[in-house]
């Protein structure tokens, strides 16, 4: 065997760590296109820093108080609590109420933490936006911290308590998910209010094109990018034209949430609110995991025709070990044998393979017109649904079936009664994708679409009535943003219906 020169040796063992800097540098700059770095020499330096160090303590304050009951008091609404730290004050609002709200959603508080106070930089999201707030995002990029007015605050904190009950009334609304009120004070300097929100567009990653959609025309077209430039455009009403956002089955559900959620609008007075929508090329993987996943729930139900199969009776009369090991043979065969499914990574097939299994364990006993609803979302619904979720207000709604842990699946197992499935069914739920932000997530058979309703601060009052009539004059026969909140809401759930199929 021919030795390498030593002299060789030394020298590729010398390239090869400068080589994978190199592709880590590429890859973290790729990463970070359209978002500029807060770093040492930003004007905005010192203030995300401060804003790091506060919310760490109040965060860590939630999580040495936690919240032990739903009950929600008068007094937790308005709550403040000061932290002075050196050089300035941090206040946080509705304390308790939002660390409830979190747990609502899922998040863990100390993951929270980590993500808004952690030593990599906050990043400034690059884009044509014309607001005049202040964008802030954690470093992966989950988060949104913006500044806002001090009587947008005060509108939020005043409707904090309705907009809860319509996020507990609807678990899967699309409105924006706020996870917090703060202010920060500096010596001689004016008073900051922010809030901070989960971001819609999460994960950005593989996301071609993002639209802010509000049903009008005036003052909506925004100029594509020139080539090589870092800004990223999010396109308007017009540039979105005819195209359509093409989600099959779960049109009905999009359309029926963009109603319920802009009914609750509506009621809040408010307008100027937008419907974002970001599209995402689905990989071949995630096509076929979703075209597999009605198709094999229907052939398992099939199937269980045949006495041979496990059925609920049959299984209840094997013990746990016996039924959960002959389900999880049958759900493997199932997989296996379906020929679409041949193509899936082992991931995908994971996934079916755990839906398989705790949907064979409490298959309903009533039988299903399989002609006429099983490959529609009706059927994913009415079979599904009532097992994946729980009806209980401010818990937390699994994402995937991978997030559900011993204590939930047995809960899931038992199954509820009629009642509970009309119930979560009138929440208007839905089969949630295996996602990181699955409440803001749909797929289609070709685009993961990201969508969410945001910036619902603007009260039609005495002053919006009056730009109302001033723009009827001056673009008379077109439409426009600032119209009756009633018209509003109607007008953009028109644009969803025309513009998805």
């Amino acid at each position: 065997m021919e030795l390498e020169p030593p002299e060789r040796s030394r020298s590729q063992r010398r390239t090869r760590p400068i080589m994978y800097r190199f592709l880590w540098r590429i890859r973290e700059e790729w990463k970070l296109l359209g978002f500029f770095e807060i770093n040492h020499d930003h004007e905005s330096y010192q203030l995300s820093c401060m804003l790091k160090e506060g919310l760490k303590t109040s965060i860590q304050h939630a999580i040495d108080h936690p919240v032990t009951t739903d009950l929600r008091s008068e007094s937790e609404f308005t709550a403040v609590h000061k932290h002075i730290h050196e050089g300035f004050e941090m206040r946080t609002y509705a304390g308790p109420i939002f660390a409830r709200f979190r747990q609502f959603l899922g998040l863990v508080d100390l993951e929270y933490q980590k993500a808004l106070s952690c030593e990599a930089f906050y990043l400034q999201f690059i884009s044509n936006s014309k607001s005049n707030a202040d964008f802030f995002l954690t470093n992966d990029k989950r988060f949104f911290l913006k500044t806002q007015r001090k009587r947008e605050i005060r509108f939020l904190l005043a409707n904090l308590q309705k907009y809860l009950k319509h996020m507990e009334r609807y678990p899967h609304s699309i409105l924006v998910k706020f996870l917090g009120v703060h202010s920060i004070i500096v010596p001689q300097e004016k008073k900051k209010y922010f809030i901070i929100m989960q971001s819609v567009f999460y994960p950005h990653e593989r996301i071609v094109e993002r639209y802010d959609i509000k049903g009008c025309e005036v003052d909506r077209w925004a100029d594509p990018a020139p080539d090589g430039s870092e800004v990223i455009v999010v396109f308007k009403d017009l540039n979105f034209g005819q195209n359509v956002i093409c989600l099959e089955q779960q049109r009905d559900w999009l359309v029926q949430q963009v109603e319920v959620d802009t009914d609750f609008l509506k009621e809040l007075h408010v307008i100027d609110y937008s419907f974002l929508v970001g599209l995402q090329p689905l990989h071949e993987d995630e096509q076929l995991l979703n075209k597999a996943l009605a198709n094999i729930i229907t052939r398992t139900t099939m199937s269980l025709c045949c006495p041979s199969c496990p059925s609920s009776t049959a299984t209840a009369q094997l013990d746990d070990t016996e039924g959960t090991a002959h389900i999880a043979t049958y759900a493997n065969q199932v997989i296996s044998s379906a020929d679409p499914q041949s193509k899936l990574s082992p991931e995908s097939k994971a996934t079916l393979q755990n839906i398989l299994e705790l949907y064979l364990k409490h298959r309903p006993s009533t039988e299903i017109d399989l002609e006429t609803s099983a490959h529609s979302e009706t059927f994913m619904r009415d079979v599904l649904a009532p097992y994946l979720f729980r009806g209980s207000s401010f818990e937390e709604v699994p994402s995937s079936f991978g997030d559900v842990d011993g204590a939930e699946r047995s809960h899931i197992i038992r199954g509820p009664s009629l009642v509970d499935s009309s119930f979560l069914l009138s929440q208007n739920r839905r089969l949630l994708p295996g996602s990181r932000n699955p409440l803001h997530v749909i797929d289609g058979p070709d685009y993961r679409y990201f969508v969410g309703i945001i910036d619902f601060f603007t009260v039609y009052g005495c002053r919006k009535k009056l730009e109302h009539l001033w723009k009827s004059i001056r673009y008379r026969g077109r439409s426009f943003s600032t119209v009756h909140p009633a018209c509003y809401a109607r007008r953009l759930c028109k644009w969803v219906e025309d513009h998805t199929t």
